[in-house]
């Protein structure tokens, strides 16, 4: 399944109910010979390029969110680049199982106007030219197949495309939020539905950073952003509490073992050491602590106890 636009319909071939559809988005009434409709593959639930998927159940969802968008060129947000609107959508079933569940596709209508601007573009759709296109949307949760990790919260050491035991590793898109568009793109990412989702992978903190470079963020790439920087300040504030605890629990070791140090500057040597540094030192310390202060025996011999109780060997 290469072609993404499946097939085009002349005026005559526009239905009643279709025409009812179309006209629930337009300001007056259109009639069949002002109206060009085709049909295309939005999105599937196979594993793409990328290392991703959608599971039946978000392709479901997008179904809904998906009625009513807008078709533009590139993701490139200029109304100058509104082309077509999607007006009906339904989910097929393919031959085949995929991660246990029936292969499926995200099947939409779209129309446009019949007009002098759009008449070149009416043609290349016909003749095959724009045919590939790509979804812009956003997901509340990207998780691993392998262990169920949230990519958008936590991620996990699995690395899509990886293979695991028995297992190959891709990215579950679950939970969409919203859909903004489609767009006619050169080069897809599914390479069954030709689907790119560039609102709704991960983004690359590092590579963002080290580009140094002005760049445009999407609204989904904007709310990905805060939610990831949240997810670091979360770990930070633990990661702090963690050492402040560490640093203690290391001044305390220091007056039970190394009395002659004033506290000052126990908590002044604390205060220096790296967080590994202080960690091996809190185990060496705990160790020497130990061994000066081993624990005393619970048992006690028969010497030790009651006249009246010499003839157990031991008491507790």
């Amino acid at each position: 399944m290469q072609s993404h636009i499946e097939k085009t319909m002349d005026s005559a071939a526009v239905t009643d109910r279709q025409l009812e559809q179309i006209n629930r988005y337009t300001r007056r009434a259109l009639q069949k010979e002002e109206v060009f409709v085709f049909s295309l593959i939005l999105c599937d639930n196979q594993i793409d390029r990328d290392g991703e998927r959608f599971p039946r159940a978000s392709l479901e969802v997008l179904a809904k969110l998906f009625l009513g968008k807008t078709g533009i060129f590139d993701h490139s947000p200029v109304s100058l680049n509104q082309s077509a609107r999607i007006f009906d959508t339904q989910v097929e079933e393919l031959p085949g199982q995929v991660e246990g569940e029936p292969c499926c596709q995200l099947r939409a209508w779209a129309y446009m106007v019949r007009t002098d601007k759009n008449k070149d573009l009416i043609l290349e759709i016909d003749a095959g030219i724009k045919k590939e296109v790509s979804v812009g949307c956003a997901v509340a949760k990207i998780t691993c197949s392998i262990c169920g990790a949230d990519w958008k919260k936590e991620p996990c050491s699995h690395q899509k495309g990886v293979r695991y035991g028995d297992k190959v590793c891709h990215h579950r898109l679950e939970e969409p939020t919203d859909a903004y568009e489609w767009s006619f793109v050169a080069v897809p990412a599914q390479k069954n539905a030709g689907v790119t989702k560039q609102a709704c992978r991960p983004m690359d903190l590092e590579k963002l950073w080290q580009s140094r470079e002005t760049i445009s963020l999407t609204p989904q790439e904007l709310r990905e952003l805060e939610s990831r920087y949240k997810a670091l300040e979360e770990k930070a504030k633990a990661g702090e509490q963690y050492i402040s605890r560490l640093r203690g629990e290391v001044v305390k070791l220091l007056a039970i073992t190394r009395p002659e140090i004033s506290p000052a500057l126990a908590g002044e040597i604390a205060e220096r050491l790296e967080p590994s540094q202080l960690d091996e030192l809190q185990k060496s310390l705990s160790r020497a602590a130990a061994g000066k202060f081993p624990p005393a025996p619970q048992l006690c011999p028969m010497s030790c106890a009651e006249d009246g109780e010499r003839e157990n060997p031991f008491v507790i």
